[in-house]
């Protein structure tokens, strides 16, 4: 229905991004691949999915093309809802979602939050043909973020909070990842993060 918003971004956290256009604000959903590209852009166009719930309509965006067809992929495995793809796509890059299908590699899918066996299982058996036919992936890497310490960790909670995390169970994992590594990315400690919470 909505194939794509361009405009300015009024807000963007890893989670959510809101964007401006036409006089409206848009808020739209976002993965951690598309936010570490986004970093610190004033305007944007975002490739944009529409999920209409008899409670919510959300609008999911993605700045690579490639992004959107794995997030349409996955949400048509039953089973696999938008919220969880969007876990798969702020865990694992698109590459390594197309690796992992290909592989059949089921822990790798599995180690993202949500996914259990059997869907993980699901995913691999219903995309490994499309997957190897469309060729998706397109070798993103994440952005260094130069926020100070305490913005990345309140950053990082916040956006686990948005995708389901219960905030004390955020907290925890943050807290443990810092501990190894003091100038972790905030793209890597909520990647990190979604692993263990």
């Amino acid at each position: 229905m909505i194939a794509y918003i361009e405009g300015k971004v009024i807000h963007k956290d890893p989670a959510l991004v809101i964007l401006e256009t036409g006089g409206i604000g848009y808020n739209i959903r976002i993965s951690l691949s598309t936010y570490s590209i986004l970093k610190d852009a004033e305007k944007c166009k975002l490739h944009t999915v529409l999920s209409i719930k008899e409670d919510a309509h959300t609008l999911y965006g993605f700045y690579e093309p490639n992004e959107k067809k794995v997030f349409l992929l996955l949400t048509s495995i039953s089973g696999v809802g938008p919220s969880t793809a969007l876990m798969v796509l702020s865990s694992l890059s698109v590459r390594e979602i197309e690796n992992a299908i290909i592989s059949e590699d089921v822990k790798l899918i599995q180690s993202v939050k949500g996914i259990g066996l059997k869907t993980a299982q699901r995913i691999i058996l219903e995309l490994k043909d499309k997957v190897k036919k469309e060729g998706l992936g397109n070798g993103q890497g994440g952005v260094q973020s130069g926020s100070a310490h305490n913005t990345v960790k309140s950053e990082a909670l916040s956006a686990l909070q948005t995708l389901g995390i219960a905030k004390n169970v955020a907290e925890k994992a943050i807290d443990q990842i810092i501990k190894l590594d003091n100038n972790v990315t905030l793209e890597n400690l909520i990647r990190q993060a979604l692993k263990t919470a």
